[in-house]
């Protein structure tokens, strides 16, 4: 996967990968600035792509960040290869240039009460520790 073109210029749209959920998240790569856009619940895959490509369509963005679970100590897990995999499809299928970026402590961050959906929120968080990083 690649990341940014130093001048490639335009909409970044944010993924916080869930097998229940998808939080998505906008910003734009002049501003860097993240903001949460919007949550993905849809039971089956098929759907959860229809939803993502109609926001592919809509932001055009120029590249897609994944979040990276992992191991506080770097360890990788399974939610690490299937958030791989999403970014490779993200890729494959809408040839957007797709990164990972590593959301070990992101979530720590985000106090949900319970029952409440922050995957949005957190998305904003896994953009935005993408702009931070990048600047």
């Amino acid at each position: 996967m690649s990341a940014l073109a130093a001048h490639a210029s335009g909409s970044v749209l944010g993924f916080d990968f869930g097998l229940k959920r998808i939080g998505v998240a906008v910003g734009n790569t002049i501003l860097r600035q993240a903001q949460a856009l919007c949550i993905i619940d849809a039971a089956q895959n098929d759907a959860k792509f229809t939803q993502i490509a109609a926001l592919i369509k809509e932001w055009s963005p120029v590249l897609c960040v994944v979040g990276l679970p992992m191991h506080p100590d770097g360890a990788a897990h399974e939610m690490t290869a299937r958030c791989q995999r999403f970014a490779h499809q993200l890729e494959g299928r809408f040839g957007v240039a797709t990164t990972l970026v590593d959301e070990r402590y992101s979530s720590a961050v985000l106090h949900a009460q319970r029952g409440e959906r922050i995957d949005d929120q957190s998305a904003a968080l896994i953009l935005q520790q993408y702009f931070d990083q990048t600047s």
